[in-house]
């Protein structure tokens, strides 16, 4: 048998493949965290995670329980909302970036549908920036997107790097400007591109503005210039801009859910799309 609060632990484990930021995100001491994981592979027989003191990974066999203990936990939430008869209404407004057009988001909110019929949950698919607007208007009850510099709120849901991508076939001119393909401000990416290019003392241009993903891709795969994107996200025909050409690091970035501030009807199921998320968030970078 398998305890739930095991695998809970090991798909957040799974997920921030950090035991420290998994025991954060649940509320539990990290020790506490090592020793849900280590009955967890007791009860396997298998190991589930090679780590060592800079990193962790799931090992061949923590990849199968990953499947298995998605599809356990998600049944054992059906069971008990079942059994207790909670059953969530209310109008739910949430917000995605563009980031996730691409992505299995749909299987998460298509799955979450079906576990809560009398949800009504409306979709807005727009820029990180224009979401976190919209959230602190008080339009939006959830929002998963880029988390903002200077804006420390948000629950992570994984970090990623930024980095450059284009067509492979692009070769940029060192001596001419950086073509860049953009997203409209207030995009997130749009804005850190800038800033790193004029950190170097490059020079650059825009070639193509799009507030769809779908548009900078086509630009993109088009040749028309670079653009920054998450690592882990990198779209099809699209391939990492290599170290020779010279572009700035870019960093990090966090993707965060973040609640709206005043309480209201959805909250309850603002928590269970949340936890639907949380659980699993690394569908999410699997295009």
């Amino acid at each position: 048998m398998y305890d739930p609060s095991h695998l809970r632990t090991f798909l957040t484990v799974a997920q921030t493949l950090s035991f420290t930021q998994a025991a954060r995100r649940l509320g539990l001491r990290q020790s506490t965290v090592s020793q849900h994981v280590r009955r967890l592979e007791d009860a396997a027989g298998r190991q589930l995670f090679s780590r060592d003191t800079h990193s962790v990974e799931l090992t061949e066999d923590g990849e199968v329980m990953l499947g298995f203990a998605r599809r356990i936990m998600e049944v054992h939430e059906q069971a008990t909302a079942f059994f207790t008869g909670t059953r969530l209404r209310g109008r739910l407004r949430f917000g995605a970036s563009e980031d996730f057009v691409l992505t299995r988001l749909p299987e998460i909110l298509e799955a979450f549908r079906h576990d809560h019929p009398e949800v009504d949950l409306e979709l807005t698919v727009e820029l990180s920036g224009t979401l976190h607007e919209q959230l602190a208007a008080g339009k939006l009850d959830l929002v998963l997107a880029k988390r903002r510099p200077e804006d420390p709120r948000g629950e992570p849901v994984w970090h990623d790097e930024l980095v450059w991508i284009g067509a492979e076939r692009l070769r940029l001119d060192p001596d001419r400007p950086v073509p860049l393909i953009v997203y409209p401000p207030p995009g997130i990416t749009r804005a850190l591109a800038m800033e790193a290019l004029e950190r170097q003392g490059r020079a650059w241009r825009v070639v193509c503005t799009s507030g769809s993903l779908n548009g900078l891709i086509a630009a993109a795969r088009a040749g028309l210039g670079v653009m920054a994107h998450s690592r882990g996200m990198v779209p099809p025909g699209l391939v990492q801009v290599p170290d020779r050409a010279g572009l700035p690091e870019l960093g990090r970035v966090d993707f965060v859910l973040v609640h709206g501030h005043r309480r209201t009807s959805a909250e309850s199921a603002a928590d269970a799309l949340a936890a639907a998320i949380l659980t699993s968030g690394d569908r999410l970078h699997r295009l």
